[in-house]
Parts: C-alpha cells; structure tokens; sequence
C-alpha cells in the first residue's frame, strides 16, 4: 500500500519504493572508492599481483612448454629405426621374401621427402681383442674387449655424429674395402692414441686396422663412442657380417610419421611386413602432454595468489564496512532500502576488482614477453586469457565483497546511528 505527502501547492502526491538509478550507483561507487585513495590502491595491488601472476604463469608456463616440445623435437622427434623382424626361419611373417637390410640405405632413403640424413649398422660378433701390438700378451694393458660395429658411410650424419681428429670413411674406402677404422673417443684414450699423423694402427682379433679418426660424439647413440666403426664392406669380407641389424634415419621436425611408413617399403619392397620400425611419438601429442602438465602446475600457482588478493579484498571492504557504519544507518534513515546498501558496497569490491584485473593483466603480458626476451624465446599467450582477466578481477571481487555487502545491509538504521555517534 503505498503513502501520499502534500506537495508545496497542498495537493497529494503518491511516495513509491525507493529507488537507486544506475548514475547514482556509480557515482556513489566512485565516491567511496576514491575517498580513501590509498587504502583503495592498497586494496586493488592484491587483485594486481593475483591476476598478474596467473597471467603470467600460464604464458610462461606455455611458453617453456612451446620450448621443451622444440628442443624434444631436435633430437628425439626426428630419430627412426628400422630393423628386420625375428620369426625364427629368416623369412617375413607373411612367407613373402626375406626379412632383411640392404647395406645401400642412402640410395633407397635419402631421396625420400622428409629424410636428412641415413645409415646401416651391424655389431661384429666374436670379432676379438683390441690391441696396438702384433703380439698377444696376457700383461699388455693395450688389449681391450670393446665393441666392433660394420656401418655404412651415411652413419655418421644419422647419429649427428661429431670426429674430432681425422675423418670419417668414404665411399672410396667402401668400395675398396680399405681396412681403415673410426674409433670412439673412449677407445682412443684407453688405447694411448691421440694423434694420427703417423698413421696408427690397431689390431682387432687377427686384422690389421689403420686408425682414420676419433669419433668424439654420437648423441643419437652413444655408445659409438666406446666402440670402434668400420666400413661395412670390410666387415663382411673379414668378419662375415652379411646384413646390418638396424637401420638409424633422421627425419626433418613432423616426418617421422611418414618416413616410418615408407621406410620399410624403400628397404625391402618385396616384405615390408618383415621390417620393425620405431618411431616417435606424434610430436603434437607429445607438445599437448607437456603443456597440459606445465599448465596445471602453474594454474595451481596463479589461483593460489588469486585467492590472497580477493582474501585482501574482503578484508579490506569488511573494515570499510565498520568504518562507515554511521555512513550506513543515516542512509537508512532517509530511506536508502536494505538492497541499496548492499549493492553500494558490492558495487565497490567489484569495480576494484575490475581495475585489479585489468592492471594485473597488463603487468603478467609485460612478465610473459621480458622473460621470454631474456632467454630468446617466443612469447606464447592465449588471446582469450588477456581479455577474461579483467572480467576475473571483477568476478573475484564481486564474490570477495558478499559477505561484507549482506552485512552492512542487515545493519538497522537506529543501531548503525547509535554504533556511528
């Protein structure tokens, strides 16, 4: 039922419920948001530093995602092997042809689209003692048991190998099957050989090997560099090593999927259901895998401090609240209604959390971009979290100012009078 009041003229006017007009809640906003400068600021760096460090973590979390993935892809992402599958009778599952390796893998891979770089290598079984002596002596310590591998020229460029003394063989010592031997790094040191200007040599069982380089590394096998290689030609003139056991291929980054399909068909078209191939992950699961785990660690992290800065918020609005009690009962006396109260206050803990937010998401783009600058990375941000950070502030301190709102609109104007005085 509403009342009527006398207007100036004496005629009666109608009094409706009270109402708040958006203009005079945002200037009321404004008022008290402004009126403590400092506790406001104050009160705004806690969304600040939460937004700012979500933000921040997630982009840098995919930007060192993006990295890892890249340097993953480097190296293991591009390795294929091929090797011949065992049925125990030396024929292909099917009884269509052999299940064997040609020692020609270069002509039959390297002009396949994709293909960096291939070789064939095969482990000398029972190939004998190393030594630097003619003379077996059981009390030479230049006699070692290390292992002897037959490989074809192209290994070399498939392993990403590294000679740092004298060179690998070529396909002139392949085709002469020139007894000349690449030894690892390990092997050279343990054998007392360092320099090979004069030509030195090594025996391997029975054979007389000149010695043409020192393999310093193999980072797609490692083992090379503990071993001795040797042209696959003299291998199975000397030591019968008729096929090689696995074929080693470097794939340009995304390849690998492919060569490893084609592969087998270049190697032996007539089975190539009897060859075995390894081959990497797909590097888009690989980089999906990584960046989900990255992201939720650092998720985690960023929602943590989210949480303190909009603790921060209700603090502070819950203390503005019993500051201003008297403020609040002389409101409600001249006839501001409970849901005008609250909506002031509430209206406040959201508009810092907006201005919060927006900061915040500027100051975790500028982290995102000066850390990855640092490093020489590419920054990496999803377009959508820039533009949603804003709109979490204002969410976070919507939810942060409830408590505080209902509480002051519960206060009753004579108490909020008498608690103000």
């Amino acid at each position: 039922m509403s009342k009527k009041r006398l207007d100036a003229a004496g005629e009666p006017v109608e009094i409706g419920r009270p109402t708040l007009r958006i203009r005079d809640l945002i200037d009321e906003t404004l008022a008290g948001v402004f009126a403590r400068p400092a506790r406001a600021a104050l009160t705004t760096l806690g969304t600040v530093l939460g937004i700012a460090s979500l933000v921040a973590t997630l982009g840098i979390s995919r930007t060192a995602g993006s990295q890892i993935v890249g340097r993953f892809d480097e190296l293991a992402a591009t390795q294929v092997t091929v090797k011949a599958r065992s049925t125990g009778s030396g024929e292909s599952s099917s009884g269509r042809g052999s299940a064997v390796l040609p020692w020609d893998v270069e002509s039959r891979l390297d002009r396949l689209n994709g293909v960096v770089a291939s070789g064939a290598v095969a482990e000398i079984a029972n190939a004998g003692a190393v030594r630097t002596v003619p003379l077996r002596d059981p009390e030479n310590v230049n006699e070692e048991l290390v292992p002897v591998y037959a490989s074809s020229v192209g290994l070399l460029d498939a392993v990403r190998g590294g000679v740092s003394v004298g060179r690998w063989f070529d396909q002139g010592h392949v085709d002469r099957a020139d007894r000349v031997v690449v030894i690892g790094r390990e092997v050279a040191d343990s054998l007392g050989i360092s320099r090979l200007d004069g030509q030195p040599g090594i025996f391997i069982g029975e054979e007389l090997f000149t010695v043409i380089g020192i393999l310093e590394s193999a980072p797609r096998d490692t083992g090379l560099t503990s071993s001795i290689v040797m042209p696959w030609t003299v291998g199975r003139d000397r030591f019968e090593t008729a096929r090689p056991e696995r074929v080693v291929i470097e794939t340009e980054i995304g390849a690998a999927q492919l060569i490893a399909a084609q592969a087998p068909i270049a190697l032996n078209p007539n089975a190539p259901e009897g060859l075995g191939v390894s081959a990497p992950r797909d590097p888009e699961r690989t980089k999906n895998a990584v960046a989900d785990d990255v992201n939720q660690l650092f998720l985690l992290l960023g929602l943590i401090s989210l949480i303190v800065g909009a603790i921060g918020i209700a603090n502070v609005t819950l203390v503005t609240v019993m500051e201003r009690t008297a403020e609040i009962g002389l409101r409600r006396a001249l006839g501001a209604s409970r849901r005008h109260i609250g909506m002031q206050f509430l209206a406040e803990s959201t508009a810092m959390g907006l201005v919060g937010g927006t900061i915040g998401a500027s100051v975790g783009i500028l982290t995102v971009v000066a850390v990855a600058g640092s490093r020489q990375w590419t920054p990496v941000l999803d377009l959508w979290l820039p533009l949603a950070a804003p709109f979490a502030g204002a969410l976070v301190g919507l939810i942060a100012g409830l408590y505080p709102s209902i509480r002051a609109a519960r206060m009753e104007p004579v108490d909020a009078l008498r608690a103000g005085t």
